[in-house]
């Protein structure tokens, strides 16, 4: 059985959280001489999203444990609702490595865990420890698991909540994750395993981005009938045409219930690079708790605007900026870094 054919879905990212899940970062390899920036702003994110629901973070061993709770109660997070378990990983992308949890109000556990296999985005990085994640959080929380059996990775994919699913052909074609599937496959064990009925499929992703193009740094629901969309404006920038691209393809878009989205448009920030590497910076890769909007900021006039538009999009949370330009040198931001937990029952 299918968490569809059982009567699971996977929820909007909206809706209430018990918890988000985590996994410290501790991988030099990701922030070759900077690991040591990227605390402060961590600590604050972590803080933000522990005001109003659990905050659980998988740690390598006791002494990074002590470690961490140490910092974070020196950062202000709110204690009572952190927790750290020894879960061993190889780097600290939790939406990509971390399970997939999906609901079911009727069932005797309302909770249930997807284990979708995980290969380092094409194996181009160590993996084994972060593929075992899922399972570990399934077994501390006695969840029920459903185990497809191919690769798939929570960044590489969006949900309204009501029906219908977004994602890139770019990543989940690759012949990097799931060579033996053809589209059609593909789309049927998301619509199984998210509980989904359609599937939308977009181009390209951004520039920098080395998971081959996640959707949550190019189009991201805000409500089930409500998208942004990144857009770049100035014509010389690689980023543009995809992004154009794209914009074409999502004004193709019917919602499940027949009427189209209203798409928002959110211009790109400035360019930003390291060490002659464009780096993947998106305000897409926003996240929503129940504290609020957490959005990444990049030092650039652009970053305001961002945070007016998703304020907009947002009318009963606030939309908080955090710093991401030494978090962004990772590839990634707290969009990729966060799992959802939902509440339900």
């Amino acid at each position: 059985m299918t968490p569809k054919e059982s009567g699971y879905w996977f929820p909007a990212e909206w809706e209430p959280h018990k918890a988000t899940w985590l996994s410290y970062p501790h991988n030099e390899a990701s922030w070759p001489g900077k690991i040591h920036t990227i605390f402060p702003y961590y600590h604050e994110f972590v803080k933000a999203i522990s005001s109003a629901e659990e905050v659980h973070i998988n740690v390598n061993d006791e002494e990074m444990k002590k470690r961490v709770e140490d910092a974070l109660a020196k950062a202000g997070a709110k204690m009572e609702n952190v927790f750290l378990h020894i879960h061993p990983t190889n780097d600290a992308w939790c939406r990509d490595h971390g399970p997939a949890f999906v609901i079911n109000p009727n069932a005797d556990k309302k909770k249930a865990v997807v284990n979708w296999g995980y290969n380092g985005w094409g194996n181009k990085y160590p993996h084994d420890l972060d593929d075992n994640i899922p399972l570990q959080v399934a077994h501390l929380l006695d969840l029920p698991v459903f185990s497809p059996g191919i690769v798939m990775e929570g960044g590489s994919i969006d949900v309204n909540g009501k029906g219908l699913l977004i994602t890139t052909t770019s990543c989940l074609l690759n012949e990097n994750r799931n060579p033996h599937l053809t589209k059609a496959g593909i789309e049927k064990y998301l619509r199984e395993y998210y509980g989904v009925d359609e599937v939308f499929w977009l181009g390209d992703g951004i520039a920098g981005d080395d998971t081959d193009g996640h959707v949550d740094d190019i189009t991201r629901f805000v409500a089930p009938d409500v998208i942004v969309t990144m857009i770049e404006p100035d014509p010389s920038d690689e980023n543009h045409i995809p992004l154009k691209e794209n914009l074409k393809t999502l004004k193709k878009l019917v919602l499940p219930d027949g009427k189209k989205p209203a798409i928002v448009e959110i211009p790109m920030p400035e360019p930003l690079y390291y060490e002659g590497q464009r780096l993947p910076a998106s305000y897409a890769n926003f996240y929503i708790c129940n504290a609020g909007v957490i959005v990444p900021t990049f030092r650039c006039k652009q970053d305001q605007k961002a945070i007016d538009l998703l304020a907009q999009c947002f009318p009963d949370r606030p939309v908080i900026g955090i710093d991401s330009v030494e978090i962004i040198w990772g590839l990634g931001s707290w969009h990729c870094l966060s799992q959802q937990e939902p509440a339900v029952g």
